[in-house]
């Protein structure tokens, strides 16, 4: 690996929350927008990571709320980087529920596109995603999928 590429488990990110009383909506559920704020700061850091300098959220491409977490459920939240355009990269962020036994139940996925920033807030290009792994070459062309949708979504005025 040089300067100019980084890998997916460089900019991998993985935070660990409580469901307080706090984060529960009145159907005593956790709150969609806290949890979207979890993702978002997931997103944001592998962004960082991945580009060395500040990021944007530009999009969240697709987010499914699989099951709902309640209070004192254990949430974790894991991020990677999936694809890299010139200035743009996709971000997975997956959800879980982290049971007493250690297992998890997935309860949330997202697809954030994350824009790299110089110091003057302006786009600015970012190191290549590389892609080591089977798993990581099928994740970037089921991106590319999703990037053509975008495109065409973009293009239609969705």
């Amino acid at each position: 690996m040089n300067e100019k590429t980084r890998t997916v488990a460089d900019s991998l990110v993985e935070t660990v929350h409580f469901v307080r009383l706090n984060h529960l909506n009145g159907a005593g559920r956790l709150f969609g927008g806290v949890l979207i704020q979890w993702i978002d700061e997931v997103a944001a850091l592998v962004g960082r990571r991945h580009a060395k300098t500040n990021v944007i959220t530009a999009s969240v491409d697709h987010l499914d709320f699989i099951q709902s977490a309640h209070q004192n459920d254990v949430i974790v939240v894991i991020g990677k980087a999936t694809h890299t355009g010139n200035t743009s990269m996709e971000v997975r962020v997956d959800t879980f529920v982290e049971l007493m036994d250690g297992s998890r139940k997935k309860i949330n996925r997202a697809f954030f596109t994350m824009v790299a920033l110089d110091e003057n807030d302006k786009p600015t290009p970012l190191p290549k995603l590389e892609i080591q792994t089977k798993e990581e070459e099928e994740e970037w062309e089921r991106a590319n999928q999703r990037k053509a949708e975008r495109k065409r979504r973009k293009e239609i005025g969705f």
